[in-house]
């Protein structure tokens, strides 16, 4: 392979590497936003959702021009197919990034309803396993890839737990009703970004060793 497409992956790496930072700022602040009842912040990642959508298509753009020109084969098309899956990934988690602002807007708008703990575990755990999965890519750490795949069953019964917590909130006062469902679609939301890190993980795994994960048994 030419020295010009060398620079071009390492160009890739750099890009996707910045999208992975803006995501996992969009989703801190939108956390942030939910508990902290800071409606500013919520605007500010609602706001800069159109910029995360512009480089996920220049990402995507930037890697098919490389593999129509280049054809590479190899760990260099594994890395190449590997962006292309993290930046739709990367994508589609700060759009929820989205999705939490909104809600912490409305309820920051509505008399405080009490925050559940498992939520703010869910939130704590979601953070963490997105920190590290792009810590695994950045250091291609296939070890600490497969921890983050761990995790993921540890968020999913927290938003099951949190279903039954909510409904208990929403009998014990219907009033909250409305207030009450904005944070189960908060916890389902921060569930679905837990996926997100999960297959950005997997995808690391794909990289390095060449194994597809996606979908076998853990343990």
């Amino acid at each position: 392979m030419t020295i010009h497409f060398h620079r071009d992956l390492e160009l890739a790496k750099n890009h996707i590497l910045d999208m992975g930072g803006l995501v996992e700022s969009a989703v801190d602040k939108a956390i942030s936003a939910l508990f902290e009842r800071r409606p500013a912040l919520a605007r500010e990642v609602i706001d800069g959702d159109d910029v995360l959508d512009e480089r996920e298509v220049a990402i995507e753009i930037e890697c098919q021009k490389m593999l129509a020109l280049h054809q590479p084969v190899a760990s260099d098309l594994r890395f190449l197919l590997t962006v292309l899956k993290v930046d739709n990934d990367l994508e589609r988690a700060g759009d929820l990034a989205v999705n939490i602002a909104e809600r912490a807007l409305f309820l920051g708008e509505r008399p405080p309803l009490p925050m559940p703990e498992q939520l703010r575990r869910q939130a704590e755990c979601t953070r963490a396993m997105l920190h590290d999965c792009l810590d695994a890519l950045v250091e291609q750490d296939t070890a600490l890839a497969r921890r983050v795949r761990t995790r993921d069953d540890e968020v999913d019964e927290l938003n099951r737990q949190m279903f039954v917590v909510i409904e208990g909130q929403m009998r014990a006062d219907p009033g909250t009703i409305e207030r009450a469902l904005h944070l189960l679609s908060c916890s389902r939301h921060l569930e679905r970004i837990a996926d997100l890190a999960t297959n950005i993980a997997e995808d690391v795994v794909f990289l390095v060793e060449g194994r597809l994960i996606r979908h076998r048994r853990q343990g």
